[in-house]
């Protein structure tokens, strides 16, 4: 695994996953309620790809071509969106519901009843901390995407998968971290977290693994046409 050339946007991200680190070590945060930010850092992340591609859907192409081991087609933007919420959105429920069950950071026996209560749970520093995400995201989203003009080039099927990677990697830790607040060791489980967050966006090339993945099943979709 090689460390590829780090941009500002990574220096950056290194930065903002270390100020809880630093904050629940040396200014007395509380670890649970930060744990709660992570938690949310994936709805973050999929509200801001919706974003993403209903900006691409209304000013630069309102239909694009869905590729799969079965054959292309082209559907319309909002086809991607309407699958990327209830897709994304029942992963980011199912880890939800597995955090706040395991970590017992909020006590409500109803399914959505958590959900009602998480503004309170994150008191003071998770809000703050909450906000500091939604910057990132938002500086993230303005200067890589935007300005860069990546949206002018991405297709529609890449920029729907572009979280899953995160996601994934965030479901581990955070269903980890909820067992290690519930023994009492969240402040280790902070360094650790941050630690892999990091790692992961320096070291996996998520761009690259979707295009190798995009690339294959076109392959294969080629094999099977010829045979």
């Amino acid at each position: 695994m090689k460390l590829r050339k780090l941009t500002a946007s990574d220096y950056f991200l290194i930065i903002v996953n270390l100020v809880p680190v630093y904050a629940v070590w040396f200014e007395g945060w509380n670890a649970a309620q930060v744990f709660i930010v992570y938690c949310l850092e994936t709805v973050i992340i999929g509200i801001f790809n919706v974003i993403k591609m209903a900006c691409v859907t209304i000013f630069i192409k309102p239909a694009d071509t869905w590729q799969n081991y079965t054959g292309s087609s082209t559907v319309s933007g909002m086809f991607f969106i309407v699958f990327f919420i209830f897709h994304y959105g029942f992963f980011v429920f199912v880890q939800t519901q597995i955090f706040f069950g395991i970590s017992g950071i909020i006590h409500d026996d109803s399914v959505f009843g958590v959900y009602r209560q998480i503004p309170k749970a994150l008191g003071r520093d998770g809000r703050l901390l909450l906000l500091i995400f939604i910057v990132y995201y938002t500086l993230e989203t303005l200067y890589d995407f935007f300005l860069s003009g990546q949206y002018k080039t991405i297709t529609m099927a890449r920029l729907m998968f572009q979280p899953y990677g995160r996601i994934f990697i965030q479901q581990f830790v955070v269903i980890a971290g909820s067992m290690f607040l519930l023994f009492g060791g969240g402040n280790v489980f902070i360094l650790i977290l941050a630690a892999v967050k990091i790692a992961f966006e320096l070291f996996v090339n998520m761009n690259q693994l979707l295009d190798k993945s995009i690339a294959e099943a076109a392959r294969k979709k080629e094999l099977q046409d010829n045979t």
